[in-house]
């Protein structure tokens, strides 16, 4: 199959922007009483969105509607004020990002990242490439792995899914790809394991960001 371009997840496979939303989340818990969680555990929690990770970090017993809203408006708050503090590319990114675009590949970013935050995060932390979308969550458009959104960024890239490789670190991730026909690729530095980038889907994982470049190539 020749690939025509690449659709790039943003958290945990472009940037590494764990400790960041860690801390914001920990600071809403903190303030709402509840108990904190680990870092590492927050490599499971993010990825599915703020109300999905929300959902997750609260007390069972204390996830009602009136609770989630409040403690979704502290981390948003919390972040919107901290997120740059500790997130940056992951190693090796930018030297991926150099060569796809001396290959004059097309590439975009899909996030369940609110959608003004993936932008505000591309634009400051990334802001020597041209990506021919970035689209993050928003109110009218299901979160991945819904197809609506993957199916939006494909129209920007002008291609056949089929075409398009989807870089991304978790299952979620993985599963967003093949809903569409995209070429599933895990990236083994972000959030989550092999085992589960494999049972998701995934057609290649790759260690090293560079190594993209061989799914190109082969």
């Amino acid at each position: 199959m020749s690939y025509q371009s690449i659709l790039f997840d943003l958290d945990g496979t472009l940037l590494n922007t764990l400790e960041d939303i860690a801390e914001s989340s920990n600071f809403a818990l903190r303030h709402l009483g509840f108990p904190e969680h680990s870092l590492e555990s927050y490599k499971y929690l993010i990825g599915d969105g703020l109300e999905a990770l929300v959902r997750d970090v609260l007390p069972e017993d204390r996830c009602d509607a009136a609770m989630r809203g409040e403690c979704a408006a502290l981390i948003r708050k919390e972040y919107g004020q901290r997120w740059d503090r500790k997130t940056r590319p992951y190693e090796g990114v930018a030297e991926l990002l150099d060569a796809v675009t001396a290959r004059e590949i097309p590439m975009a970013i899909l996030s369940n990242k609110p959608d003004d935050l993936a932008k505000l995060c591309v634009a400051r932390l990334l802001p020597r490439w041209q990506f021919a979308a970035v689209i993050g969550a928003r109110p009218s458009v299901p979160k991945k792995p819904d197809p609506a959104g993957t199916l939006e960024i494909a129209k920007h890239l002008r291609g056949d899914t089929a075409e398009i490789v989807y870089l991304g670190d978790t299952g979620t991730d993985m599963k967003t790809a093949t809903a569409v026909g995209m070429f599933p690729v895990g990236a083994l530095w972000g959030f989550r394991a092999a085992d589960e980038l494999t049972a998701a889907g995934a057609e290649v994982l790759i260690s090293k960001p560079l190594e993209l470049l061989d799914v190109f190539d082969a």
